[in-house]
């Protein structure tokens, strides 16, 4: 059945017409630089800021694994969305260093801070990560897409999840490649207001189908909407008890989210993505100063507050209509013909309601939005990747090479990094689900890189070596742990012996294991750091807490007012409010 009607496609036609025409406007402007190309000229306004960081944010994860997530878990994942208040400490915290470093990427800030071997470290971890997450994540939730809306489509031997896979590839390439973050920058503007509109009418029309929010709460029940109780497994006594199993410690399982995890190691990757991930600080780079740059940390803050309404909730909305029998489609595609919840098509949740509640028209709009979503997000990795590998890699060994030779370079290297994506995507087929295999390796990469950024601003003393020691032995432990959780995924009944060493590895909860490599880079760090040599304060002067001068901060202070601090009141008092609805 052909889900997409004439008129759906011609409002996508439009929509793909205006964001290729704003492209095309923007590669019209000679970038002959590589500020140019790579931070938009540092010309930036706050409200373009935060509706690109959004819109970088807001991408394959949350259409399809974050929907999917709330079919399966109801609100226990939004603990992640409400991770709104990092922004406010990217804003108020972290913007004054980075703005007055002048750098093009993260590893070339701590270059600054610690050492040229710091940087190259860095580069690699985050190109790492950007491959394994953003990128295939981006073209897997694309095929998915395509997978729903247009399950006849076939060419050349390759199916509608691998058509759309590549289209949306070659779509995001052209202007991403030819635009630099300028083109980024103003398409994903644009392409935030699509699919909040879009993500919106969902939940309207799902809850319209569904017969309202009580009947939502009805059918999904009150622990689909307690952001704790799906926290701790069955037969626990109390919310905040510890997880356990047979009157002891459960240290590894793989089936719920235990309150530490969520408590501690959350927050770290939390702040790693939002403070320190050149994916979303490059936004903020490309302001022409700090007051730009904090207002436009705080207004994503506000967009960040509604991934919880647009994706969590139609997760739920498509959960109870298909449990409650009222949609013969998604009732056959999320339990087939048993009674219990089939995971693995719960990823398909929120273009399964696209397909099957909204009305001919409305469903044209939603589609661009949902491909808006894909195509930002995968932008926004594209753009983030080419600056790490020309600006931390090429550039360094051709130190005399030309600005446009810089440009040039920076487009070609997208493309290896995309092939390579691709060649990924088996693995998270074979996972949990998406968020979850999202959520799993940034928690293995992420948490010495938080360590080296936030204990190197607040603690002067630590120098290079520290550094080093902490992310090659946190990146070591990290990939260790992806090393050993990659056959299970792809080998369809491969296992470990039971009770074995690398069993207990891969059953570790990947929370837990996260927390771990944490406080083992933690240690690593101030340990080497004290052994050896301080570093040159006078090298690092307003790099740290430490090392800011009288005139530093009173730069910093001339450049907020009342309603800075004021808005980003309103922002916290949300996410208060959030948590406290979300009690069940």
């Amino acid at each position: 059945m052909t889900v997409l009607k004439p008129l759906d496609w011609i409002i996508i036609l439009v929509y793909f017409g205006i964001i290729l025409g704003l492209a095309w406007k923007v590669m019209r402007q000679k970038q002959r630089t590589s500020t140019d190309y790579f931070l938009a000229g540092r010309n930036l306004g706050w409200l373009i800021i935060g509706a690109s960081i959004f819109a970088s944010n807001i991408g394959a994860e949350h259409l399809v694994g974050l929907a999917g997530s709330g079919a399966t878990d109801g609100v226990a994942m939004a603990h992640y969305e409400l991770h709104a208040w990092c922004l406010l400490v990217l804003g108020w915290v972290m913007v004054p260093f980075y703005m007055r470093s002048k750098v093009f990427t993260m590893p070339e800030f701590l270059e600054r801070r610690f050492s040229p071997a710091a940087r190259t470290v860095l580069s690699l971890i985050s190109l790492v990560a950007y491959v394994l997450t953003k990128m295939a994540v981006g073209i897997f939730a694309g095929g998915v897409v395509f997978s729903v809306l247009l399950p006849e489509l076939n060419f050349m031997g390759l199916d509608s999840f691998w058509i759309g896979s590549i289209l949306v590839i070659l779509i995001t390439g052209l202007y991403t490649v030819m635009g630099g973050l300028k083109a980024v920058a103003y398409t994903e503007a644009i392409q935030t207001f699509i699919f909040i509109v879009g993500s919106a009418l969902v939940t309207y029309f799902g809850l319209k189908a569904l017969g309202g929010w009580g009947e939502l709460r009805r059918i999904a029940g009150s622990e689909m909407f307690n952001l704790w109780k799906p926290l701790v497994p069955a037969g626990v006594q109390g919310t905040w008890a510890p997880v356990q199993e047979a009157g002891r410690m459960a240290w590894y399982f793989n089936d719920n989210y235990p309150w530490i995890g969520m408590l501690f190691c959350a927050p770290i990757i939390g702040l790693w993505y939002w403070c320190t991930d050149q994916y979303i600080v490059q936004r903020v780079l490309g302001a022409p100063n700090e007051r730009q740059a904090r207002r436009g940390s705080i207004a994503a803050g506000f967009f960040k507050l509604l991934p919880v309404f647009l994706f969590i909730i139609p997760g739920m909305i498509a959960f109870a209509l298909a449990k409650s029998g009222q949609n013969q489609a998604l009732h056959k595609e999320l339990f087939g013909t048993g009674t219990e919840l089939i995971r693995a098509n719960a990823q398909k949740a929120f273009p399964m309601l696209v397909a099957n509640i909204l009305p001919v028209g409305v469903r044209g709009m939603v589609v661009a939005g949902l491909l808006a979503a894909l195509m930002s997000s995968l932008a926004g990795a594209f753009n983030a990747a080419s600056t790490l590998f020309t600006m931390d890699f090429y550039q360094r060994l051709r130190p005399k090479v030309t600005q446009e030779r810089l440009v040039w370079v920076g487009r070609v290297a997208t493309g290896v990094m995309v092939l390579i994506g691709l060649l990924w995507i088996p693995v998270i087929r074979g996972g949990r689900g998406l968020y979850d295999y999202l959520q799993g390796v940034q928690s293995y990469l992420a948490p010495p890189i938080f360590v080296v950024f936030f204990f190197g601003v607040f603690m002067k003393r630590l120098n290079a070596k520290g550094c080093l020691a902490a992310l090659g032995t946190g990146f070591a432990l990290g990939l260790f742990r992806l090393a050993v959780d990659t056959p299970v995924k792809l080998i369809s009944g491969f296992s470990y012996a039971k009770g074995s060493f690398l069993w207990i590895v891969n059953h570790i909860f990947f929370q837990y294991y996260s927390l771990i490599i944490f406080l083992v880079s933690v240690v690593v760090m101030i340990v080497v750091s004290y052994l050896t040599a301080p570093p040159s304060y006078e090298k690092i002067s307003g790099l740290t807490y430490g090392t800011v001068t009288a005139e530093h901060r009173k730069e910093s202070r001339a450049s907020w007012t009342a309603t800075d601090i004021i808005t980003s009141g309103i922002v916290l008092a949300l996410i208060l409010t959030a948590y406290l609805y979300f009690t069940g």
